[in-house]
């Protein structure tokens, strides 16, 4: 059986791995995803998630009520939290014709560089201790 397993030390990390992975698969490039696409994409890793967490109990408690109850839950309210952040970023772009959008992804760039440089500079920090 095929698995794909990504590693982290923290959820961002993990998210721009899968993004990475899923640009390749799809045959873009790396960062030309839209945020719809990538709402859409963390809603489905976060739904495969909920099945994998379900399905990797004992089966006496996956098999119960309980947890085929809960996990359907989690995908109802995945794809719920799903439409309504797609719905408001449709209705910034339309309002603002894609501007606020496209001045959030580039921030966002920026940050993670900033980050990125922060976390280079505690690494090397530590390392000269």
């Amino acid at each position: 059986m095929p698995t794909l397993s990504f590693e982290g030390e923290t959820n961002g990390e993990i998210l721009i791995k899968v993004r990475r992975w899923l640009a390749s698969v799809e045959g873009t490039e790396q960062g030309n995803i839209s945020a719809v696409q990538a709402v859409s994409q963390g809603a489905e890793l976060t739904k495969e998630a909920l099945r994998i967490i379900a399905t990797s109990a004992p089966e006496p408690i996956a098999q119960s009520d309980v947890v085929k109850g809960l996990t359907n839950m989690g995908y109802k309210v995945t794809d719920a939290a799903k439409d309504a952040v797609v719905a408001g970023l449709d209705t910034i772009e339309e309002s603002t014709g894609g501007g606020v959008v496209h001045q959030a992804t580039k921030a966002a760039g920026k940050v993670v560089y900033q980050m990125n440089a922060t976390v280079a500079r505690q690494i090397l920090r530590s390392i000269k201790s």
